[in-house]
């Protein structure tokens, strides 16, 4: 997959394309569907497929008290998207002057200016340009002027009959419920950053974790040990994973990731990981002491070496 980051980047021999347009938070199992279509148009018609993405929720820019917090970062995105077999990504940066810009200069500016798009796929509630007034009613006005046409593609509802949105996956998330997340997502969650020294206390009682960043990207789960994986390179070990403020120790920051990777000792300071989600074992308590959450250590690692098999 080729990335663009800016609709300057484009080069005008690139070709005709298929286009579809949206936030793409997570890459969950609605985009993918999306992106699914978006891919056999391009084949049938000899486009390019390619992706319209942003680099963060329009509300950071728009009402940042209202934006609510992404699935996945920039790069995890990116990656996720090359994972589906598009051939390009243009990931614009929607600053002042990308949100100003009317329904129709969007389309001349990015759709058929630079990427000279023939079809462009979009769900049934899309609104673009400035304040949202385009709908797909105007796209397909648009279109008809401009030379391309206009696709909509329905929702996804699982067996429950609820929209697949990142919404539904926040909640989920945030009640821990990883299975349930992962199903929607069509991919583990997953939260990705630097590996940091801590306080040391794992490798004090015997099991030496690696702590991401504060500033990492991804959504964090709810608070609690899960079973996972730990991806560096082109590794990928299974771990043991606490999120939380480990309650039996004072003074640790909140929302603080570790990850024990099971049976390797392996030094990871300062190296980008991926800690992948896979079940919840149980929520995080508050020990009466060492002895019981040494012993309690050893039932949780046990107990992620059966799941993970």
């Amino acid at each position: 997959m080729i990335t663009f980051r800016r609709v300057g980047d484009v080069p005008a021999d690139f070709g005709a394309t298929a286009v579809t347009i949206g936030k793409f938070d997570g890459v969950h199992a609605g985009h993918r569907s999306v992106i699914g279509r978006l891919k056999e148009a391009a084949e049938e018609r000899g486009l390019k497929s390619v992706v319209v993405t942003f680099d963060r929720h329009p509300l950071a820019l728009l009402a940042p008290e209202k934006c609510p917090p992404g699935l996945v970062g920039n790069e995890q995105k990116l990656d996720l998207l090359a994972a589906t077999g598009i051939d390009a990504a243009l990931l614009l940066a929607f600053d002042r002057e990308l949100s100003e810009l009317s329904p129709e200069d969007f389309v001349t500016t990015v759709l058929t200016g630079a990427l000279r798009a023939r079809l462009v796929l979009v769900g049934n509630d899309f609104r673009f340009g400035h304040r949202g007034a385009g709908d797909v009613a105007l796209l397909r006005e648009l279109g008809a002027r401009y030379g391309f046409d206009v696709e909509t593609i329905p929702d996804v509802t699982p067996l429950d009959g609820r929209r697949v949105s990142s919404t539904w996956i926040r909640e989920l998330l945030a009640e821990g419920r990883i299975s349930d997340a992962a199903r929607l997502l069509g991919h583990d969650p997953a939260v990705r950053g630097l590996v940091v020294h801590g306080a040391k206390r794992g490798r004090e009682l015997g099991y030496p974790t690696a702590n991401l960043s504060p500033d990492s990207d991804g959504l964090i789960p709810a608070d609690g040990v899960y079973a996972g994986w730990l991806k560096v390179g082109s590794q990928r070990l299974p771990a043991a994973i606490s999120v939380g403020n480990n309650p039996t120790f004072d003074g640790v920051p909140q929302k603080q990731v570790e990850a024990f990777v099971l049976d390797r000792e392996i030094d990871l300071y300062d190296q980008v990981v991926e800690v992948q989600f896979v079940e919840r074992i149980r929520g995080m308590v508050a020990f009466t002491g060492i002895e019981p959450l040494i012993v309690q250590m050893a039932d949780d690692v046990e107990r992620v070496r059966q799941l993970l098999g």
